[in-house]
């Protein structure tokens, strides 16, 4: 129990200076550990899948972003800069850095998060707003060349 509090508050001092820049390119690791790793290659795009909940219509999606592109949940844009999982000899995970921003109408835009998401403990790094909640469920890759279907 103490082993998981401590990698748990190793995680979150990781994950509070990690929020506050974008990561460098071809950074390893969030954390500096290194059973994380880029998704391994093979056809299709890296992706990471989402899942978002607007807490004002009760509404719950689960969506793909493709990394380095700005994917649409609501009044968020939400941009994928990176997706990582661990390797096959550690436990499943799965860590995306998200920048996520609010385009309300009418309203100046609001950078609401910028950081690593980590899969396996949302609640470390989650998105704190009053109407939507963004969480990562996986970095995956999408099937052949086509874009993934609406689910």
């Amino acid at each position: 129990m103490r082993t998981v509090a401590a990698v748990a508050a190793l995680v979150f001092v990781a994950v509070a200076a990690a929020a506050q820049t974008p990561p460098p390119a071809n950074q390893a690791a969030p954390s500096g550990n290194p059973s994380l790793r880029a998704l391994p290659d093979g056809p299709g795009q890296p992706m990471a899948e989402l899942q978002g909940l607007d807490k004002v219509t009760a509404r719950t999606q689960r969506f793909s972003a493709p990394v380095g592109k700005s994917t649409s949940f609501g009044t968020l844009a939400i941009t994928v800069g990176d997706c990582l999982v661990n390797t096959p000899d550690a436990p499943a995970d799965s860590v995306a850095y998200l920048t996520i921003i609010d385009h309300k109408p009418g309203q100046a835009e609001q950078k609401l998060f910028a950081g690593w998401m980590f899969a396996s403990t949302p609640s470390i790094s989650a998105l704190d707003d009053g109407v939507y909640d963004v969480r990562v469920l996986s970095c995956t890759r999408t099937q052949g060349s086509t874009a993934p279907s609406s689910r």
